[in-house]
């Protein structure tokens, strides 16, 4: 496993398991829209519209899942002086800004025909907002200092302070009042979701997870060759 903390032995890694990873994502994705698209069923209440859900779905999960181990990788870093905790979050960072852009895209084009506007200050879109922003300032920062180690640093630190915002994302369904449905799924109850309608999303979320780590590959193997040649 020392291919997660360690740059040479992720390249060797990576090198391994990029083109499978692609092809599994590629036929994933394809095989997800089927079901989407085609074998999936209309809701009784949403109609059609439900299949949004197929894309805004998984992309939340994963804008989530993404700052998560950005949040892990900054502890390591800062706590262990592992240069490779920096070099994640620097490639990663964009990818969960489009996860959670796509996730507030896709969330306004289900809430324009449900609740009859784009967006309404609801709790979780509120905090999905807030994820977003906080992806940026990420993002800004790591462009914006031109001594790595102190950009890096700031950066790690926001990023665990910004975790704050996981669990409120997470729970605010629960603790407030809010327009947004409670989750489906849960590990403690039987999910309350038709089988027709887990299998597509369980495929496009699998398809979307292989697709944010092929990007992923890419861009810390660019990261890594760029901070070798600094």
């Amino acid at each position: 496993m020392r291919f997660l903390i360690n740059s040479k032995r992720f390249n060797v890694f990576a090198d391994i398991i990029f083109k499978p990873v692609l092809v599994l994502s590629i036929v994933l994705l394809i095989v997800g829209l089927i079901f989407a698209f085609f074998l999936s069923p209309d809701d009784y209440q949403q109609g059609s519209t439900v299949r949004i859900m197929y894309v805004h779905v998984p992309s939340a999960w994963l804008s989530l899942m993404t700052y998560l181990i950005m949040t892990v990788y900054s502890i390591i870093a800062l706590a262990f002086r592992m240069p490779f905790g920096f070099i994640v979050n620097t490639a990663v960072a964009p990818i969960g800004a489009i996860f959670t852009l796509v996730c507030i895209i896709s969330g306004s084009l289900w809430g324009k025909p449900m609740w009859g506007t784009w967006w309404v200050w609801d709790a979780r879109l509120t905090s999905v907002a807030v994820l977003f922003i906080i992806y940026l300032i990420i993002i800004f920062i790591n462009i914006s200092f031109e001594n790595v180690r102190v950009r890096e640093k700031i950066a790690a630190i926001f990023i665990l302070v910004g975790s704050i915002n996981l669990p409120i994302i997470k729970f605010s369904v629960d603790w407030w009042n809010t327009l947004h449905q409670p989750a489906t799924i849960s590990k403690l109850s039987k999910p309350s979701i038709d089988p027709s309608m887990m299998t597509p999303l369980i495929i496009m979320t699998i398809a979307f997870i292989f697709i944010g780590i092929t990007i992923a590959i890419l861009r810390i193997k660019t990261e890594i060759i760029t901070r070798e040649n600094i």
